[in-house]
C-alpha cells in the first residue's frame, strides 16, 4: 500500500485528498502547512507527495525545493490555480502538475501514474 503526503492549508482539499486516496486504497498522511508536512516526512515514508503551491507558511516552489533536498527520489505533484505557477515547478523537478479545479478521476488517474 502506497503511502501519500498531501500537504495543502485548505481544509475542502485535505478532506478530498483523505476520502478520494484513500478510497482507492492508499494510506493518507494530510498536512495543512508546510511545518506540519515536513514534521511528517520526517517520521514517515511516503511514497508521493502533493503539494499545493500557495500556502500561508511558505511559498509552495520553495517547498518543492526542500522535499526534493530530503528525500530526492519521492514523487512529487504540485497542484496550483495558476498555470504559470505550474509550469515553474517542472523547472523544480515537480514529477506531475494538476491545475485546479481538478477532478477526482483526474487525481487519481494523475497519482496511479506515478506508483506503478
Amino acid at each position: 500500500m502506497a503511502t501519500i503526503l498531501c500537504i495543502d492549508d485548505e481544509e475542502q482539499a485535505r478532506r478530498l485528498f483523505k476520502v478520494a486516496l484513500e478510497g482507492a486504497g492508499y494510506r493518507v498522511l494530510i498536512a495543512e502547512n508546510r511545518t506540519h508536512g515536513l514534521r511528517l516526512l520526517e517520521q514517515q515514508q511516503v511514497d508521493l507527495i502533493l503539494v499545493d503551491i500557495f500556502i500561508p507558511d511558505m511559498d509552495g516552489l520553495e517547498l518543492i525545493l526542500r522535499l526534493r533536498k530530503i528525500r530526492p527520489s519521492n514523487k512529487i505533484i504540485a497542484i496550483s490555480g495558476g498555470a504559470n505557477y505550474l509550469d515553474i515547478t517542472r523547472h523544480l523537478r515537480a514529477n506531475d502538475t494538476l491545475q485546479k479545479p481538478f477532478s477526482v478521476q483526474e487525481l487519481l488517474a494523475t497519482i496511479s501514474s506515478h506508483l506503478n
